[in-house]
């Protein structure tokens, strides 16, 4: 009669262990969906969206040139008894920048000058008191520096993006500015064996920062916006026509379509799809998804 009361016993105690199990199984499922809703808050870095101007450039490079450079020659034999300018010194046209002996066996002769043939500056001398000279001997370089020339070769492609009077951006390694040209000579005859047509970059060059034979970077802006909304070029997902950025709202990464214009070394214009001041991520998108919830750092 005791085996019936043993097995009900049996039964009700494995019931409450099955109940018991299955209880803490649903707290575990509840703490680990929590857990994984938690992690779903992806942390990203985003950017403000700034107005700026953007350019786009065709880049060359080049050799600074003075504007007007001319080697002077004596006009007449002899030897150089009288240097009157320097290395540096600044000149007018027909000022004198030697005197020669003209001393002949049997003559006599006035000091003949050896003159600047413009105004400028003295580039270079190349004698010295006591060098003898005839008309065929480079004497002096004289450099006018006020406006200085960079020599391009447009190749054939380009040629209708350039246009006399367009405006460039010019870097040499010698200053952290950038100087301001424009293009003053198109030649309308290509080079045949370049393909390329040469032009000519004029800088004014007033305090003669730039000198001759510098090595110069040339942006020549063909396109130009501005004060236009730009974005990192890491913050762009997909590919024109099909561009998108996530944009930040209440926390949220909330997906917007965008149409490119200019792009300018790291950046982009947009055209549509966002404004100033909106936060776009641009680092930790691939993880994002429409709407998920997210941690914002700058």
């Amino acid at each position: 009669m005791q085996k019936p009361k043993i097995r009900f016993k049996l039964f009700t105690t494995v019931l409450s262990i099955l109940v018991v199990a299955l209880i803490l199984a649903g707290c575990q499922s509840k703490s680990l969906t929590g857990k994984k809703e938690m992690q779903e808050v992806i942390p990203v870095r985003v950017m403000r969206v700034e107005l700026k101007d953007i350019y786009k450039t065709l880049e060359y490079v080049g050799n600074i040139k003075a504007e007007e450079e001319a080697v002077v020659y004596p006009r007449v034999s002899g030897k150089i008894i009288e240097k009157v300018k320097e290395d540096g010194s600044k000149v007018k046209k027909g000022d004198t920048l030697f005197y020669i002996d003209r001393d002949e066996v049997g003559l006599k002769f006035e000091k003949a000058p050896i003159e600047s043939p413009l105004d400028g500056v003295v580039g270079r001398i190349y004698v010295d008191i006591g060098a003898n000279v005839v008309s065929q001997t480079p004497v002096a370089l004289i450099v006018y520096m006020d406006r200085v020339k960079i020599g391009l070769s447009i190749p054939e492609k380009y040629i209708p993006q350039v246009s006399l009077g367009q405006n460039a951006a010019i870097i040499v390694d010698a200053y952290a500015e950038k100087f301001k040209g424009v293009v003053t000579k198109i030649s309308p005859v290509l080079d045949t064996d370049t393909r390329s047509a040469p032009a000519e970059i004029t800088v004014d060059n007033k305090g003669h920062l730039l000198k001759s034979g510098m090595f110069a970077r040339v942006s020549l802006i063909i396109d130009e916006s501005k004060a236009v909304p730009i974005v990192l070029k890491e913050s762009i997902m997909g590919k024109a026509p099909d561009a998108y950025v996530y944009v930040i709202e209440n926390n949220k990464a909330i997906l917007r379509n965008v149409k490119l214009g200019i792009r300018q070394d790291g950046y982009f214009e947009v055209i549509d799809g966002i404004k100033e001041g909106d936060a776009v991520v641009v680092m930790g998108q691939q993880r994002l998804k429409d709407g998920i919830d997210v941690k914002m750092e700058y």
